[in-house]
């Protein structure tokens, strides 16, 4: 995954203009300037909602109603563990209660070592979970084991005691 670069309004602007066409574009827009700028600016949700001739009230619930837009610079290393359906028969919550009783970390409960532990709702490879995302990267077939791996890397990354 590439570096996110500070906010530039023209390079926001640029963004915007090339996918305004999309069919259904307000989300793949809302994701597309986080890509970029890794989170989703206040000023880039009005200049979605003029270049798709939107309401700023549309644009603000679609950013509000989708948990994995940002509306603040990420502060801390994220990793996404995939809660839907089949990641959860294959073990995901036991993955969650892991990390709970052995890091102290809670998904979607703020930081813990320089790491948050979002919902995903899904990575989209159901046949291979419990899977996690992290940094562009997704994680398949975790087991506690390389979980903790992941976890230990990640917080090491944004700075943690080992």
């Amino acid at each position: 995954m590439a570096d996110h670069v500070a906010w530039d309004e023209i390079l926001a602007r640029e963004l915007i203009e090339a996918r305004a066409a999309q069919e259904c574009a307000i989300a793949p827009v809302l994701h597309a300037v986080q890509d970029r700028f890794g989170y989703v600016h206040t000023r880039a949700a009005a200049m979605v909602a003029n270049a798709l001739n939107r309401s700023r009230a549309e644009v603000f619930g679609a950013l509000a109603a989708d948990r994995t837009l940002r509306r603040q610079p990420p502060l801390d290393s994220l990793i996404r563990l995939c809660l839907a359906e089949s990641c959860r028969a294959r073990g995901a919550e036991a993955l969650a209660a892991f990390l709970e009783t052995r890091y102290g970390a809670r998904i979607d409960g703020g930081a813990c070592l320089g790491v948050r532990i979002e919902t995903a709702l899904c990575l989209g490879h159901c046949d291979a979970g419990p899977n996690a995302a992290h940094d562009g990267d997704i994680f398949f077939a975790l087991d506690p084991q390389t979980l903790d791996l992941l976890f230990a890397k990640v917080a090491a990354k944004a700075g943690a005691p080992p």
